[in-house]
């Protein structure tokens, strides 16, 4: 499975069952216009089966950035059957006041060439309740927001992915250089004996390290 970061909690993972989008960011000039630096590049993808969105907050849903007719999940927990077989999009909220705040937040769970992924989205609760644990099941690669603010923080994000017994743990929604606001990743990658830091913002699952145990966080470079 080939998995490339755009940016924020965009993800494009394709594999040879067919190509997952998630959490695509559309024109964010109005941003920059409100003096939020936000330099990442426009998304260009194709050949999408399946798009989802886990929450409906502007660096999140732009699906208009999306070529083509793919089926759509927006924010929308269940079980879903979609091209790629079933996808679960689990309930959850965007801050840790029963999404009073800032909203719900959809965890969507699927499987993508034998890989079991779960994005968390804009994930805001303290921790997960455990029926949230319970749905989620055994996941392989988790990908989790870790830059603090309007989501959980970096130790927060990797003691749930390692609740979650998560082969690999995948940071995003943090500052880098391209953006100008979160806090980094650092604090997120000192919880991993294990860190894989990559050259390119993209990465085949085949070629991830393997902890003997415990789970490896996997830092692409930012696009």
């Amino acid at each position: 499975m080939r998995v490339e970061w755009h940016g924020q909690s965009a993800f494009t993972l394709e594999g040879e069952e067919g190509t997952v989008f998630i959490d695509p960011f559309g024109d964010m000039s109005a941003a920059r216009e409100r003096g939020i630096e936000w330099n990442y590049p426009p998304i260009e993808a194709d050949g999408v089966d399946l798009l989802l969105v886990t929450h409906e907050h502007v660096d999140h849903n732009g699906v208009e950035a999306i070529d083509g007719e793919p089926q759509t999940l927006r924010s929308t927990a269940g079980t879903h059957e979609t091209p790629l077989g079933a996808v679960v999009g689990v309930a959850s909220e965007h801050d840790q006041a029963a999404g009073t705040e800032r909203g719900p937040n959809t965890i969507f769970v699927f499987s993508l060439d034998g890989v079991r992924v779960a994005h968390l989205g804009d994930f805001g609760q303290a921790a997960l309740r455990p029926e949230q644990r319970e749905a989620i099941g055994a996941v392989d690669l988790a990908i989790v927001p870790v830059g603090g603010g309007p989501t959980i923080g970096g130790s927060a994000a990797a003691e749930i992915a390692l609740s979650l017994g998560a082969r690999w743990v995948v940071p995003m929604h943090y500052r880098t250089h391209r953006i100008g606001f979160l806090e980094n990743e650092q604090e997120f990658a000192a919880a991993f004996p294990t860190v894989q830091r990559l050259g390119s913002p993209s990465f085949d699952s085949d070629e991830l390290e393997r902890a003997e145990s415990g789970a490896v966080a996997v830092v692409p470079a930012a696009p």
